[in-house]
């Protein structure tokens, strides 16, 4: 498999070509390595996740949930039970006004008017008439009701213990002035939809305060009206008496004065308010139209007569003696054509033919000409009366200016006397209404259902408050654990490094507890090293030409199991037939050795520096008990383990020792906080990156990418590490994957979480929340750890 001449004869997702070493810095987030445009994805609404999300946080739910019952249970106790009673009152808007002819005409109702009733419900005068009737301001359980809310009212409503002030230390203003108040605060006025009834609620501790109450404020609206209604009427009645009196004297005064006025002027007008000279001019015009329409007409037939074509005017035709005489002359012209075929013109019948037909044509001329001069007289006699009924249209104009100057004063003396009229007849047409209404006495309210006396209270409802109070803490949990998640800023899943990082998920190696970490290794039927030979796997599809000759494995941050990986992809190859060098590139803590039992006296550190005698050379590289692994320990730890790294010489170490090996497994330092890693990572060929789950964090695993790809590494992709699948989990869709898959041995112990099963634990020490929430703060206190003493 390690064939570089050889191609893979089968590419899973992402693994059929190498990736690009060109530097991808922001632009990695958008880079699918599977044809999957992660960056553009959006998660959405997904109910399975958030049904994980319920039950991995469970106790937290059923804790808040417990925790707002009991809530809602102590406060329904705080509070006052509270009686409330309803009395429905219909408002009588009036419908009708009477006119001087006692005529009803219905009108449409008036929503201001229903308004104006519900606010004078809730007014302070009509509260102080309630608490006149009702004697409201002698009760003190009225005055001093017990608090609506206090947590004195447990012990009221368990022992029925309660104390109330005595009413002689108020005077009987500030009695009236407190009972008023506590009429205005639990009195509420509604208007009932499309109708014309208003509902009046009044809430008390005592249900006979609150229906005594209630049916008290409709009846006093009632009483209130009536009285309001009767002393209007009555002043009313008297005003406009008055205002008849002066408006008809002034109708009278203007009147005479307009009489007087016309008489003096001479004016005189028509019914319809027309001047005799306003109705002349308008006859004349229409007299004139008519006469100018005439002469137009004969005008037009006189000057046909006058081009010689009097003969076949429509008079001339229509005349019956002259068709005759037409006729006539017509049949002996007939006859003389006739009789001109055999006979002479000079002979005595032709000569006596010629005669009549002269005399016939002289006739017939004489009668149109007598038409003709019909014609011109008729329009003689149009022209003449058109320049007639001009001359006297033009006197009676002159004559309607001077009336016009007149009429200035005649028309503003009318308008006096035509608003005086309007303001008797309205005057007059109010004193009937109000006369009318002061004797019918009717009511503008009725009362349609009294309250009854409540026997249930309304409040506090217990299922109410527990629903609001649980609704409460539900959401308290629900901002709780999004603030959880949201603090949480490591990696969970898979999905989650190839979004974030744009790499491709090489291998998810399962999380085992430290205890069984060598037992997993060591057994090859075990999840841990079935996942470990899936990572092996991918890592032979990751380049067009099989595995990288030279592998780098580093991490973000230490203790995410790079070493370990190494260990044992070592270990997966070389079981292949493949030659491979594990090389302990850590020179700040090296830990391969230990993995193999080795001790650490000389290594890749004394080759850099030339301190290894030639003797010794061949005893750096161990083999060990694993069949084609060799190993390259880090030696004794140097004082500048950056420059010996950047060193020429370690270049040409690895270039001799590929020679030597098939594959050479380079074990780095973390790459945040130091440099070792970037200068390793431009010798490699390839350069993986462990990420542990819920471990490093992702501003973290980004910077150290961005590290990497900008000193020129070949970051071929990562392996997900310390992965762990719990049943109430949203990373239980991995569960074939990293666990039941691999643990396909019937002896094998399942390795997913501890080996112990918690028992004897409390109860929240089991759940996998405190378990993932415990391994974090451990995972962190570690990393910190550790950046301290490579600081130091």
């Amino acid at each position: 498999m390690l064939d570089r001449n050889r191609q893979p004869q089968i590419a899973g997702p992402g693994y059929g070509q190498a990736l690009s070493a060109e530097p991808y810095y922001e632009g990695a987030q958008s880079y699918s390595p599977y044809g999957r445009d992660y960056a553009a994805q959006d998660e959405g609404f997904n109910p399975l996740r958030l049904l994980f999300y319920v039950v991995q946080y469970r106790w937290l739910i059923v804790m808040m949930a417990m925790a707002g019952l009991v809530a809602g249970v102590i406060v329904t106790m705080m509070q006052t039970p509270k009686y409330q009673a309803t009395t429905q009152l219909e408002v009588l808007v009036p419908s009708a006004k009477v006119f001087q002819d006692i005529e009803v005409v219905s009108e449409n109702s008036d929503v201001r008017a229903f308004l104006t009733a519900r606010e004078k419900l809730k007014s302070r005068a009509l509260a102080q008439r309630v608490v006149f009737q009702l004697g409201l301001a002698e009760r003190p359980d009225f005055l001093f009701p017990t608090p609506s809310f206090s947590l004195g009212n447990i012990v009221y409503r368990a022992f029925g213990i309660s104390k109330s002030p005595s009413i002689q230390e108020k005077t009987p203003e500030e009695r009236e002035a407190m009972a008023i108040k506590r009429v205005l605060d639990d009195l509420t006025v509604n208007l009932v939809t499309n109708t014309s009834l208003l509902s009046i609620t009044f809430v008390d501790q005592k249900p006979k305060y609150a229906s005594d109450v209630a049916n008290q404020v409709a009846q006093s609206f009632i009483d209130q009206r009536v009285d309001q209604t009767s002393e209007t009427s009555d002043l009313a009645r008297q005003f406009i008496q008055e205002q008849v009196l002066q408006v008809k004297q002034k109708l009278q005064t203007s009147e005479e004065a307009l009489v007087a006025y016309a008489k003096d002027a001479g004016i005189t007008v028509t019914g319809n308010d027309k001047s005799l000279i306003g109705s002349n001019i308008e006859a004349l015009n229409t007299a004139l139209a008519t006469a100018i329409q005439d002469r137009l007409d004969t005008g037009r037939v006189v000057d046909q007569i006058d081009k010689g074509r009097g003969a076949s005017l429509g008079p001339v035709l229509e005349s019956e003696g002259l068709q005759k005489l037409s006729e006539k002359l017509a049949d002996l012209s007939g006859q003389y054509q006739q009789k001109l075929t055999i006979l002479k013109p000079g002979f005595p019948e032709m000569q006596q033919l010629q005669l009549q037909i002269k005399e016939l044509q002289r006739l017939y001329n004489n009668g149109v000409l007598a038409i003709t001069d019909s014609l011109r007289l008729k329009y003689q006699e149009a022209q003449n009366k058109e320049a007639d009924l001009r001359a006297k249209l033009a006197e009676l104009e002159k004559q309607q200016v001077v009336f016009n100057d007149k009429n200035i004063k005649y028309t503003i003396l009318k308008r006096e006397v035509d608003s005086n009229r309007s303001q008797y007849d309205s005057l007059i047409s109010k004193l009937n209404e109000v006369g009318v209404s002061s004797e019918l006495k009717t009511q503008n309210a009725a009362i349609v259902d009294f309250a009854s006396l409540p026997t249930i209270p309304y409040s506090p409802s217990l299922s109410l408050n527990l629903a609001i109070a649980l609704a409460l803490f539900m959401a308290l949990s629900t901002s709780i654990i999004y603030v959880v998640e949201l603090l949480n800023n490591t990696f969970t899943n898979p999905e989650q490094i190839e979004k974030e990082l744009g790499l491709a998920m090489l291998g998810i190696l399962p999380l085992v507890d430290d205890r069984e970490l060598v037992a997993s290794i060591t057994d090859q039927k075990s999840g841990l090293s079935e996942a470990y030979r899936s990572l092996r796997t991918s890592l032979q599809f990751s380049g067009a030409e099989g595995a990288p000759r030279s592998l780098l494995v580093t991490s973000s941050e230490p203790s995410e199991g790079k070493s370990t990986t190494s260990f044992k992809l070592g270990q997966d190859f070389a079981a292949l037939g493949a030659k491979v060098l594990l090389v302990d590139g850590d020179l700040r803590k090296p830990n391969l050795h230990r993995l193999f039992g080795l001790d650490n006296a000389i290594g890749l550190s004394n080759l850099l520096t030339n301190t290894v005698r030639k003797e010794d050379l061949a005893g750096i590289f161990r083999a060990t008990k694993f069949p084609n692994v060799t190993v390259l320990t880090s030696g004794t730890i140097p004082p500048n383990p950056a420059d010996l790294l950047s060193s020429p010489k370690m270049a040409l170490i690895i270039t001799n020792l590929g020679k030597r090996f098939d594959l050479i497994i380079i074990d780095a330092p973390p790459v945040v906080g130091l440099s070792d890693a970037p200068i390793l990572s431009r010798l490699a060929e390839g350069t993986l990156m462990v990420i542990s789950t819920n471990q490093v964090t992702r501003k973290s695993a980004k910077t150290a990418l961005k590290r990497l790809r900008a000193a020129g590494a070949n970051v071929i992709g990562a392996a997900m590490s310390k992965f762990s699948v719990n049943k109430f989990d949203h990373n239980y869709a991995y569960k074939y994957m990293n666990y039941e898959y691999y643990d396909y041995g019937t002896s094998t112990p399942k390795i997913e979480g501890k080996v112990d099963d918690g028992a004897g634990q409390p109860a929240h020490a089991k759940s996998s929340a405190f378990k993932r929430l415990a391994r974090r703060l451990r995972s962190g206190v570690g990393s910190f750890v550790d950046r301290a003493k490579s600081a130091s």
